[in-house]
């Protein structure tokens, strides 16, 4: 928390979005460090989440305000909210506790709810449609470049042969049946681990709405504001990285062209040229920090 508001550069008086408000807790500690005027527009697709949010950060009356939106659409909805521009713009990827907890919405491979992994529950398409009824290759693309899964072609061979006999209805079934098929046994994580975050990924459409979000932070994000991403696995950390890196340069041509001709102005400045980890003691207080990765970037004029 403490590596978020220095990177924000939280001040008194200042303007923010919580682009994945979750509970509330980063909004609630964003507030606090700009008390006793700064304001907070906190997003969330999950009303489940805004619900919880809406009480943790009810003490800060209309210093806070709530949409419920996609990330990918955060400079629209804040410039609806007069927020526009904003000193800095929060990102915290990833699946949120709250989504992790409720077994209804099948997150886990170990929740008996259904298969649907929507962060968004008025979403047209769930984790189940997409076991259920695409075809191998596509399933098989799907495990390899979304879950990294080494074992992407047998997975989803094994998956299309059971699915013909009886189609994949729960989360714990699905995990079930992963980690039977899969040969190979990774130290640390559940063996169907890679295969459900490919199945989150692409029922959300996680990292094309990244890339929105990153452009639209950018044109959200005041000059000297800041931009802070919070990644938990490389391929989100891969996309915030690069695009950081394009932003921060002149010219983005290919290198093989003698002279510039598409007329790119950096826009950004690096402030990580490394992603900040988590200190082991807010790790003993939130194992899932292990994973995270934190990027920021600063407007230029």
């Amino acid at each position: 928390m403490a590596e978020v508001l220095a990177e924000l550069a939280t001040r008194e008086g200042g303007r923010y979005v919580d682009a994945t408000v979750g509970g509330g807790g980063h909004a609630a500690a964003i507030l606090d460090a700009a008390a006793p005027s700064g304001r907070l527009l906190g997003l969330d697709r999950d009303p489940a989440a805004l619900a919880i949010a809406a009480r943790e950060l009810a003490r800060f009356g209309d210093r806070a305000i709530l949409a419920r939106a996609n990330f990918a659409d955060l400079d629209d909805v804040a410039g609806t909210h007069g927020f526009v521009p904003v000193d800095g713009v929060l990102l915290d990827l990833g699946l949120s506790s709250i989504q992790l907890a409720d077994e209804e919405r099948g997150f886990s491979f170990r929740s008996r709810g259904a298969l649907d992994m929507r962060a968004d529950p008025d979403g047209s398409i769930r984790a189940a449609d997409i076991v259920n009824s695409w075809a191998e290759k596509d399933l098989r693309r799907v495990f390899a470049e979304y879950g990294e899964e080494p074992e992407a072609a047998r997975v989803a061979g094994a998956i299309v042969r059971r699915r013909v006999k009886a189609p994949f209805e729960a989360a714990d079934d699905l995990g079930r049946f992963v980690a039977g098929v899969k040969t190979r046994r990774p130290r640390g994580i559940d063996p169907a681990t890679r295969v459900f975050q490919a199945l989150r990924i692409a029922v959300n459409d996680e990292l094309a709405n990244l890339e929105r979000a990153l452009a639209a932070a950018m044109r959200s994000v005041r000059p000297g504001g800041r931009i802070v991403v919070i990644s938990f696995h490389s391929l989100e950390d891969r996309i915030v990285k690069q695009f950081f890196a394009r932003e921060s340069r002149d010219c983005i041509c290919p290198p093989h062209l003698p002279t510039c001709v598409c007329g790119h102005r950096a826009g950004l400045r690096a402030l990580t040229r490394r992603p900040l980890r988590a200190a082991s003691a807010e790790v003993d207080r939130n194992p899932r920090a292990r994973s995270a990765a934190l990027r920021a970037a600063e407007r230029l004029p």
